[in-house]
C-alpha cells in the first residue's frame, strides 16, 4: 500500500467507526426509519450526479431487480436494526459486533452457495462468536430495560450483510461498484418511504440530530463508499476488507470522545477475540503459521 492508500483506509474506518455515533445522536430524534430514509436518501442524491457523469445511470434499470435486493440486505434492513439497537446500546458496542460480518458472508455462502468452509474458517466462527459471548455476556437480557433484542438486531444486520455481500458477488459481478452502491442507496430509500412517512416525528428535531443525519449520509455513506470503491481499485478487495479491523476502535474511540461512551472490559475483550475469529475465517491469520505446518510435515 501506498501512504495514500493507508489514509484512504484510515480515513474510511474512521467515518464507518463514526457512523455508529451519528445514529446514536440522531435515532432518538427521528426515530430509526425516519434517520435511515435521510441516510440512504440523501446519499443517493449525492451519488447519482457522479454515476450519471460517468454515463452510468442505465445500469441502474438494466439491473433492477438485484439491486433493489442488495438495498433491501445491505442498506435498509441492516441500517434499520442497527438504528433501532443504537436506542439500547453504544455505538463502540454495536461497531465490535459489525466486525462479525465477514463470519456471516462465509456462513451465508456455505449454507446458499455450498462454498467449502476450511477448518480455519470453521475455527474462526467459533472463536467469533465466543467473542459475541464475552461481549454480551452481561447485557443479553430480554426482560425490561435488558439489550437482548438490541444485540439480536446487530447481529440480524450483520447477517443481511452477508446475505447482500454473497448475493452481490454472485449476481453483480461486473457491474460497476459505483453503480451498485447508488443502486443499493436509491432503492433502499423507495422502500423506506412509506414507513418513514408514517414514523415521521411529531416535533421538529434538534439541530444536532440534523447535523448527525447529513454527516452520517455525506459522510459514512456516500464519501465512504467513494472511498472504499478507490481501494478496492487501488489495493484490491483483499486488502481493503482490513478497514473491518480497524472500525471497532474508531467506533469506540468516537462514542468516548464525543458522547462520554464507557468503553468496558468486556467490550475490549469481546473486540480482540472477535477480531481474531474474523482474521482466522478470513484467511488473514493463519494457523498454523505456514512454517510450522510445513515443520510438522517433515
Amino acid at each position: 500500500m501506498t501512504r495514500s492508500d493507508v489514509l484512504d483506509l484510515l480515513l474510511l474506518a474512521a467515518l464507518w467507526g463514526a457512523s455508529f455515533l451519528f445514529m446514536r445522536i440522531a435515532a432518538p430524534a427521528f426515530g430509526p426509519v425516519p434517520m435511515i430514509e435521510l441516510r440512504v436518501g440523501i446519499a443517493a442524491l449525492v451519488l447519482i450526479p457522479v454515476l450519471a457523469l460517468s454515463q452510468g445511470l442505465a445500469l441502474l434499470r438494466r439491473h433492477f431487480a438485484a439491486l433493489a435486493f442488495v438495498g433491501l440486505t445491505n442498506s435498509a434492513l441492516p441500517f434499520v436494526l442497527y438504528a433501532w439497537a443504537m436506542l439500547a446500546v453504544s455505538g463502540g458496542f454495536a461497531s465490535i459486533v459489525n466486525a462479525t460480518s465477514p463470519l456471516w458472508a462465509a456462513l451465508v455462502a456455505f449454507v446458499w452457495f455450498k462454498d467449502r468452509l476450511s477448518g480455519a474458517a470453521i475455527a474462526g466462527m467459533l472463536l467469533g462468536l465466543l467473542g459475541v459471548v464475552v461481549l454480551a455476556w452481561n447485557k443479553a437480557s430480554f426482560s425490561s430495560g435488558g439489550s437482548g433484542w438490541a444485540i439480536l438486531a446487530c447481529l440480524g444486520a450483520t447477517l443481511s450483510y452477508g446475505v447482500a455481500a454473497n448475493f452481490t458477488k454472485r449476481f453483480l459481478s461486473g457491474v460497476p461498484a459505483l453503480a451498485i452502491a447508488t443502486g443499493s442507496q436509491l432503492f433502499a430509500a423507495l422502500m423506506l418511504i412509506p414507513a418513514a412517512v408514517l414514523m415521521w416525528p411529531a416535533s421538529s428535531p434538534p439541530a444536532s440530530a440534523w447535523g448527525a443525519v447529513i454527516l452520517l449520509a455525506v459522510g459514512s455513506t456516500a464519501l465512504a463508499y467513494f472511498l472504499y470503491f478507490r481501494l478496492i481499485a487501488n489495493v484490491g478487495p483483499a486488502k481493503a476488507i482490513a478497514v473491518t479491523f480497524l472500525i471497532p476502535a474508531f467506533g469506540m474511540f468516537w462514542g468516548w470522545a464525543v458522547i462520554d461512551e464507557r468503553i468496558t472490559l468486556a467490550m475490549l475483550l469481546g473486540c480482540v477475540v472477535i477480531l481474531a475469529g474474523t482474521a482466522l475465517s478470513t484467511g488473514t491469520l493463519r494457523w498454523p503459521p505456514a512454517g510450522a505446518a510445513g515443520a510438522m510435515r517433515k
